[in-house]
């Protein structure tokens, strides 16, 4: 991905969508206006490709959104709270998270197998959870070898 991207402006567009939702909140108490599904996934899909040098695939492509330059498949997700879920075993898993007002850290990053066999059992939306807990304990066991090579550290 172009290092060419302001990355100053993205942090501050997404403190203006965060902005947003927390008033959104206030005018509407009770209600929740969390920032999710496709607009989180795809600010973690343009972070990873930033920061591990991925070329990403078409938009809501089926089991990965990104390739490494040697063809490796990788499925990327981020998350603002505590846990995410896959629908298929990637060949490769990136897990990022961003609590609101820190910055963008690395939770998992290895192989998918073994993200695949310690995840939740399949839900009625097709996906199965994991949490960002276990994706710690299992990152920590991965080797090395195994994990992709991060070349820049998170922008925001």
């Amino acid at each position: 991905m172009s290092e060419e991207v302001n990355w100053d402006d993205v942090l501050l567009l997404l403190d203006a969508l965060y902005t947003a939702s927390d008033r959104l909140e206030t005018l509407f108490p009770g209600r929740k206006f969390t920032l999710d599904g496709h607009l989180v996934g795809s600010i973690g899909e343009v972070l990873a490709a930033y920061m591990f040098d991925l070329s990403l695939l078409r938009g809501s492509n089926k089991g990965h959104d990104a390739t490494t330059h040697d063809g490796r498949k990788v499925e990327v997700k981020m998350t603002q709270g505590y846990s995410v879920a896959i629908r298929y075993e990637p060949d490769h898993l990136i897990v990022l998270q961003r609590i609101k007002g820190s910055k963008v850290n690395v939770v998992f990053n290895g192989p998918g197998t073994i993200i695949w066999k310690n995840a939740g059992k399949l839900q009625s939306n097709g996906q199965r959870p994991i949490s960002v807990q276990k994706l710690r304990q299992l990152d920590a066991i991965v080797m090395q070898a195994d994990r992709l090579a991060q070349y820049r550290e998170a922008p925001i």
